[in-house]
């Protein structure tokens, strides 16, 4: 299986595509403007509310609605973390080490939250969940920060090995490993993708964790009081690469220069002998329509999503739980065997839906009505399927053998809002109107505006994104349209097809693909 990673840096959000043999299987969408509140994060938080009757308290991290942070979620090393906190900020010019003497004992798991916290006090806090609908992030005190191989856990001195690894041999050789490099009163947790690795590279990233720990005591050290984060995950572009990066990754495209020698460096620093896989996109064509995405988005974000020979699933979120119901369509007429063939749909349902699981990313609890079968081996076979098909899923899931409706229940992890993209295109031209302008004046509203570009703001070199019925339209022919303007305003002016277009849109972009809005700059002319 090739994995190919393909990042579409825009202006305002940074998507990343996550291909598997060309089909598309994860979408993530990371805003540049607003303050994102990613898992990973270490806040130095407040406490603004205590809530006995939960067992919980509200810390303020700096978002608009105050963080959830459950009792048993400080974690049993809750004492010797503000032992630690208490030291670093009654001597901020000295950073202090963790020693046994901080350790004062396990917190109590039928403890209560008013025992241990109390209204306007400094925690060091860490986000868990980023904030989904109407709430706030989740938090814990449970404090770990993560690498490409270990995650260090301060407070701590157990040392554990990812499941996934499965030789008690190399289990047995990397727990000693650790124990021999791993600073005193920190615990560590050896990924699946140490399997195999040298000491130099679990040393060298025990350091960089190690640094980024020191980082962490600095940054809190400094700060004035109040909200302070003091240590943040890196991007989720980085992120995704750093958990999912492995031989199956045969190229990483992204199209934008800053990315790209970010994304390169990190690359050499965990794999330098596959450097060489980043590639810098510059081609005018949309990143995501080269590489064939952009149809698959739009296919497959929709609330009908079509998987095989007509058949297709509904997707339906409420408000506690997503829905899924499997429709056979014209596919029932394929075959006389009705059993036989409601069990085809279902196995290639099963795969969709595990594709679709990770590709909107939805947690929480899924129910999915698949098409009555009668016969236990096929419902045990497919229930088998579908344990296959999210085999692959990082997110913790767990899966419910069908019931005697033919209804299978599956639970997901949920960290983050459900990836969103709006299918339906709003007519760029009538506004919802249902009046356009004759669609053959088309070509005559877009030479205007060329003119508009050329004669008044006197840019010579941009390109003019249409649908790519548009475009084909304009460039048919040896005479076609594209040359007219061509030889009437410059070579300057390039018609690009672009499959985010409506069929009556037009943007045009600067030569280092920057969107040029038109009625700003003539207002800023005038």
């Amino acid at each position: 299986m090739d994995c190919e990673l393909v990042i579409d840096v825009e202006p305002t959000e940074v998507t990343m595509a996550l291909a598997e043999d060309r089909r598309l299987v994860e979408l993530h969408k990371e805003s540049k403007l607003s303050n994102q509140f990613a898992v990973g994060d270490i806040y130095l938080g407040r406490v603004k509310k205590l809530m006995p009757g939960l067992n919980a308290a509200f810390v303020d991290v700096g978002y608009e609605k105050d963080a959830f942070l459950h009792y048993l979620d400080l974690g049993p090393q809750f004492t010797a973390l503000e032992n630690f906190k208490k030291a670093a900020l009654g001597d901020r010019r000295h950073r202090p080490e963790i020693s046994k003497k901080m350790f004062a004992g396990v917190l109590d798991k039928n403890g209560s939250i008013t025992d241990v916290l109390k209204q306007g006090q400094d925690v060091l806090v860490q986000i868990v969940k980023e904030p989904i609908s109407t709430k706030g992030p989740r938090l814990t005190s449970e404090i770990s920060i993560a690498g490409r191989y270990l995650v260090l856990i301060p407070f701590s001195d157990k040392v554990s090995v990812s499941q996934k690894i499965k030789s008690n041999e190399e289990r047995n050789r990397l727990k000693q490993l650790i124990r021999s490099i791993c600073p005193k009163n920190f615990g560590v947790i050896i990924r699946t993708v140490a399997e195999n690795k040298g000491a130099a590279e679990l040393d060298n990233e025990m350091k960089v964790l190690m640094e980024r720990w020191d980082g962490m005591v600095e940054k809190m050290q400094r700060s004035k009081g109040g909200v302070t984060l003091v240590c943040e995950e890196i991007g989720r572009t980085v992120g995704m690469i750093r958990d999912l990066f492995n031989s199956s990754f045969k190229a990483i495209y992204v199209n934008d220069e800053k990315y790209y020698k970010e994304i390169k460096d990190y690359v050499e620093l965990i794999d330098p002998g596959n450097r060489g896989i980043v590639q810098h996109y510059t081609s005018p064509v949309p990143i995501l329509d080269n590489f064939g995405l952009t149809k698959q988005i739009k296919n497959g974000f929709g609330k009908v999503v079509p998987f095989k020979n007509g058949a297709y699933l509904i997707v339906e979120q409420t408000e506690a739980m997503f829905v899924i119901d499997v429709n056979g369509g014209n596919r029932s007429r394929a075959a006389n065997d009705q059993e036989e063939n409601a069990f085809n749909v279902d196995m290639a349902a099963a795969e969709e839906i595990a594709r679709q699981l990770r590709l909107r990313d939805i947690g929480g609890i899924i129910s999915i009505d698949f098409i009555d079968l009668s016969s236990a081996e096929h419902k045990k076979e497919l229930y088998e399927c579908m344990r296959k098909a999210m085999a692959n899923d990082r997110a913790k899931h767990n899966v419910l053998p069908l019931s005697k409706f033919c209804v299978m229940q599956i639970t997901r992890q949920r960290v983050r809002q459900v990836t969103y993209v709006n299918t339906e295109e709003k007519c760029p031209t009538c506004y919802g109107t249902g009046k356009i302008r004759p669609s053959i004046l088309f070509t005559d509203q877009l030479e205007s505006k060329i003119d508009l570009m050329v004669s008044k703001l006197h840019i010579k070199k941009f390109y003019l994104h249409v649908h790519p019925f548009v475009a084909a339209y304009i460039k048919q022919g040896v005479w076609s349209q594209e040359m007219k303007w061509k030889m009437k305003y410059g070579f300057g002016c390039r018609i690009i097809p672009s499959q985010k277009m409506g069929f009556l849109q037009y943007k045009f972009y600067g030569p280092n693909n920057e969107e040029i809005d038109l009625q700003e700059a003539m207002e800023q002319l005038s």
